[in-house]
């Protein structure tokens, strides 16, 4: 076959692993296209793995993300053909990365050795696009496998853990299939799924008996009037109004900047909800922008209001909250997402379009590791938005008395698209991971609570203004996971890398 026939077919192999992931969820077709991906690139010559990796990563990045383009196209204020042009920018970026995994593995390794090699290699390369740049680390080859027998991997050796097992799996299928090494892929295969089905019927965190009475406010607001300044008090009253029924829950979470106000501008109105909250004895917990007008800072905020602790703490005032400009129940995002939040060289871009000139699109970084959120006593490990894709800054800010994971969103960018059912997955498999509840509350869905094994426990339907309210349980233990991070999946790899290596110059 032609070289052109094998970057089509490793292009599709691409695109076809987006029916792996949420909303889709065949997770067993990533056994099929993954491995018929290594298949090409195993009868292509060296001087064409690039090529052929590049071609793959196209495919699974175009379509996987394709969602990006919504929020170009619709509020970049762009032409269709620019827009297009910055997504096929992104898209190749991002290729580049399984390119170079092809290279490196077609190069130096004998095709027999890559079952041993690729899942070492696969990691680095995944663990290097999660970190370079601020890090894009969403279609991480595991978070399609949540479905599916591997995910009971996911409390021991994490997502990235089970994207190396994918990678290991697959490089077996592709080249023990040709070999007819049926009996050593058939054994591989039946071990890591049937392993992977028993952890899942393990249970590292459980129950405690406690059940806390949280509800979420979905207000629905559409994007286009989220920051025009009209528009501030109808939707500060909107969100006021949907949670006067739910007065009684122990925490009340609003989503990421669902207070159109900057902080020190909405005085009023947060003392007032501060208040309010304590007198019925409710924690409160929502998104706000705070803009220090000294320094000229910006920080995209979750803030605690109402009770902070418990109620029979002796030097709980209930009758009063707890809230003062600044106080310190507060977490500032630390993971800032490109051209949304922050400009790269800013200097340079900035003006050149609407989409580089976006309202809040110039925020500092928060620290990468702050204390828990404080509601009514319970501890929350806060996620705003995009941070939620990153297990190392969640398992920073995991502490010995963290109760939930919450995480706030603005899904409103990406409109009917697959995003927001990729990112309730990615949600679900961080609850799975550290074993703790996830309450996912965003401004038009999927507004969602997550048990601590990672299913969802009930969710409201996108695009409605509505409130969800549930009673999560709380849980004690400790995931693997989230004892050891990373440090166990590398420490795998590594060895069958050395073995590789050993073969290579021994055998």
């Amino acid at each position: 076959m032609p070289l052109k026939g094998k970057l089509f077919l490793a292009l599709l192999s691409g695109v076809s692993l987006t029916f792996c992931y949420a909303p889709f969820s065949l997770w067993w077709l990533m056994l099929l296209g993954y491995s018929s991906f290594i298949y090409l690139l195993s009868s292509v010559p060296k001087n064409q793995a690039f090529k052929l990796g590049f071609a793959f990563g196209l495919g699974w990045f175009g379509a996987g993300i394709s969602w990006v383009h919504v929020s170009i196209a619709d509020f970049g204020g762009i032409p269709l053909i620019a827009s297009i042009a910055l997504m096929l920018l992104l898209c190749s970026y991002l290729a580049i990365y399984p390119a170079l995994a092809s290279l490196l593995i077609k190069r130096y390794f004998d095709i027999k050795h890559w079952p041993l090699a690729l899942p070492f290699i696969w990691l680095f390369f995944e663990t290097l696009r999660g970190w370079l740049f601020t890090g894009f680390p969403w279609l991480s080859l595991g978070y399609a496998q949540l479905t599916g027998p591997l995910s009971g991997w996911m409390p021991v050796i994490g997502e990235i853990g089970v994207s190396t097992i994918v990678a290991l799996l697959c490089a077996s299928i592709a080249v023990w299939i040709p070999s007819k090494k049926w009996l050593q892929l058939a054994l591989l295969t039946s071990v890591m799924l049937v392993s992977g089905a028993v952890l899942n019927t393990y249970q590292w965190a459980k129950p405690t008996g406690e059940l806390v009475n949280i509800a979420m406010v979905q207000g629905n607001i559409q994007q286009e009037l989220r920051w025009t300044p009209e528009q501030d008090q109808p939707t500060m009253e909107k969100y006021r109004n949907m949670t006067e029924a739910y007065w009684e829950s122990d925490v009340i979470i609003w989503p990421e900047a669902a207070i159109p106000k900057l902080e020190p501008i909405a005085q009023e109105y947060l003392v007032e909800l501060d208040q309010v909250a304590a007198k019925n004895q409710a924690g409160f917990i929502t998104g706000i922008v705070n803009y220090n007008f000294e320094t000229r800072e910006a920080y995209n905020n979750l803030i605690g209001l109402g009770l902070k602790n418990a109620p029979s703490t002796e030097h709980e005032n209930l009758n009063k909250g707890h809230y003062h400009y600044f106080h310190n129940n507060r977490f500032s995002k630390h993971h800032l997402l490109p051209i949304g939040e922050f400009i790269p060289f800013e200097n340079w871009i900035r003006g050149l379009a609407p989409i580089f000139d976006l309202p809040m699109s110039s925020f500092s970084r928060g620290a990468h590791k702050q204390e828990n959120l404080l509601a009514k006593g319970y501890h929350f490990a806060p996620a705003i938005c995009f941070e939620i894709a990153f297990p190392t800054q969640i398992s920073a800010n995991l502490y010995h008395n963290t109760d939930f994971i919450v995480t706030v969103s603005n899904d409103a960018w990406f409109g009917a698209s697959h995003g927001p059912d990729q990112h309730l997955e990615i949600a679900q498999v961080r609850a799975k991971e550290f074993g703790l509840p996830v309450l996912r509350a965003t401004n038009n869905g999927i507004t969602a609570f997550i048990d601590h094994t990672g299913e969802v426990q009930s969710r409201l339907p996108q695009f409605e203004a509505a409130v969800l309210s549930d009673q999560i349980k709380q849980v004690s233990g400790y995931t693997l996971y989230r004892s050891f991070g990373n440090i166990t999946i590398w420490s795998l790899s590594l060895i069958l890398f050395l073995v590789a290596l050993w073969f290579k110059k021994y055998r």
